[in-house]
């Protein structure tokens, strides 16, 4: 198969695409020819060697942790799938950017979503629902969002409005129009935030979920007025000095699912900022680095 690998750590420059051995599924695994698979931050810095201590990596390695396509192979004991159905899902935390990619957490994709958008919806809507199911339940309260226009930001707004919360999410003002668009009510971020969502929700903020690892978390947690009421999925040693709730993406297929029922019903729709080809994983990988996206990159197999 074809894949983008490096056999070094360093930066998107050390990315060529070449072939690799293909991979086949294991018990409770499946195999996808993709159509589409998405850059995480979590990508770039497992190739620039910044996880190398608490990730190692065997080299070479193919990045990225999920994507979307049709299932062409399928391991001992699944159930519930077929050949040439169409999923979206994750794998492990590499192996994505190539033309077969083995999951072991999937969803049937729904007819609403492209390609691209699937393949943006894995890691992003697993990490949002995390998020947002430890604040418990989100129907009449309101939630504020740090980093509301990122991948899972944006999945966590839609989802959340979706689930009947009164969403206030923080971005640059060039991005305050998309989180409208989301259903989210936007401010920008930084000093004076306090003040700021005094006047946006003058009966206070009741949970927030953080998912930018800006340093605010000090300030969320004075804001909604206990830690518990607040969770991170980006800030791992700030939520646990603080005694925030701390949520790792898991590979969860009942957390896929629900995304995908949401998605069939038009609740959410994955955001895709840029897609790239394949041949283009570096530009993809350099521009992720710089930061500041709106909604989610993809790789187009």
């Amino acid at each position: 198969m074809r894949a983008a690998r490096f056999h070094e750590y360093g930066g998107a420059e050390s990315l060529v695409i070449e072939d690799a051995p293909d991979p086949h599924p294991g018990p409770g695994e499946i195999r996808v020819r993709l159509a589409a698979a998405s850059v995480n931050p979590i990508d770039w810095k497992l190739r620039a060697g910044a996880l190398h201590q608490l990730i190692p990596l065997d080299l070479p390695a193919i990045p990225g942790r999920d994507g979307a396509g049709v299932v062409d192979e399928i391991g001992d004991g699944v159930q519930g799938v077929n050949i040439g159905d169409r999923v979206f899902g994750l794998g492990g935390v590499t192996g994505a950017v190539a033309e077969l990619l083995v999951l072991s957490a999937w969803a049937h994709t729904p007819a609403a979503w492209n390609d691209e958008q699937a393949a943006g919806a894995g890691l992003a809507s697993v990490t949002a629902m995390g998020g947002l199911n430890a604040l418990g339940s989100l129907a009449g309260r309101t939630l504020l969002v740090e980093g509301a226009a990122g991948g899972v930001g944006s999945a966590a707004v839609e989802i959340a409005v979706a689930r009947g919360a009164t969403v206030i999410g923080t971005a640059s003002e060039r991005n305050h129009e998309f989180l409208t668009s989301l259903g989210a009510v936007p401010t920008t971020y930084g000093p004076g935030l306090a003040q700021r969502l005094a006047t946006l929700a003058p009966h206070g903020i009741d949970i927030a979920l953080d998912t930018a690892a800006s340093g605010s978390l000090d300030d969320l947690v004075a804001i909604a007025g206990d830690p518990k009421r607040v969770a991170t999925v980006a800030d791992h040693a700030g939520g646990q000095r603080l005694g925030a709730h701390v949520v790792n993406a898991a590979n969860d297929s009942p957390l896929l699912s629900a995304a995908a029922d949401l998605g069939g019903r038009g609740r959410y729709t994955p955001r895709i900022e840029q897609a790239y080809p394949l041949e283009r994983i570096a530009d993809a990988h350099a521009y992720a680095e710089r930061g500041r996206t709106r909604g989610k990159i993809v790789i187009c197999i």
